[in-house]
């Protein structure tokens, strides 16, 4: 049997950095989001987040065009509950953490304080990250004297579990509507047998007045 060439790797079988680089080009970095802030306009964002994620994030708001008071904005980050979970009045540049305790929608709102049509559109810019994303893996290789490798082993190992932990979510989520969906078939079922069934006794309650009104009124025997 040949045994394979020194430095080849064997058919099917692709080298680790290649496979590493592959897998990061695939994730790719997050992007800030940019957008303008009219004069008293609120402008929100919102995404689902699971539960026990770490959410860290960067906002900066820049001043309008030859402005000389500077950018006023007021940022809060609510639940669907309306709990506050960060609130910065008169926001300029800043870092916001949290940890999550349920899965949820979470809302980021950004208000001008600036008047009305007297002054150019504030810039706001907003890094938002989540799970793996929001996790400092240089402080963690600092405190583990970790390799780059193994660093980039680690983080491929969290994004697996991310992707594993969204997969177990997606499919309680499909269960929990067959079983919605189950249920209501059932529901549907049982109510359309009901009115079957009050439909025959209608019309069958109908015959027999019909029939003794017209032996009443001698028009049949």
């Amino acid at each position: 049997m040949p045994l394979p060439l020194p430095g080849r790797p064997r058919l099917g079988q692709a080298p680790l950095p290649a496979l590493l680089l592959l897998l990061l080009l695939v994730v790719g970095p997050a992007r800030p989001i940019s957008f303008q802030l009219p004069g008293k306009a609120r402008k929100c964002l919102r995404e689902e987040i699971h539960r026990d994620t770490l959410v860290t994030g960067e906002y900066e708001i820049g001043a309008p065009p030859g402005s000389s008071t500077g950018p006023s904005a007021n940022l809060k980050i609510t639940d669907s509950a309306g709990h506050i979970l960060y609130a910065k009045e008169d926001a300029t540049k800043g870092k916001f953490a949290f940890t999550t305790e349920d899965y949820d929608m979470f809302e980021a709102c950004f208000e001008s304080k600036l008047p009305v049509g007297r002054m150019p559109d504030q810039l706001v810019i907003l890094d938002m990250k989540h799970g793996v994303e929001a996790k400092n893996y240089e402080e963690i290789a600092k405190v583990e004297k970790l390799k780059p490798l193994e660093v980039e082993l680690r983080r491929l190992e969290d994004l697996s579990e991310s992707i594993v932990n969204d997969f177990a979510y997606m499919k309680k989520r499909e269960e929990e509507m067959r079983d919605t969906n189950e249920s209501t078939n059932t529901r549907v079922l049982y109510f359309s047998i009901f009115s079957m069934c009050c439909l025959i006794g209608l019309a069958t309650w109908q015959v027999f007045y019909l029939r003794r009104f017209f032996k009443a009124k001698k028009l049949i025997e």
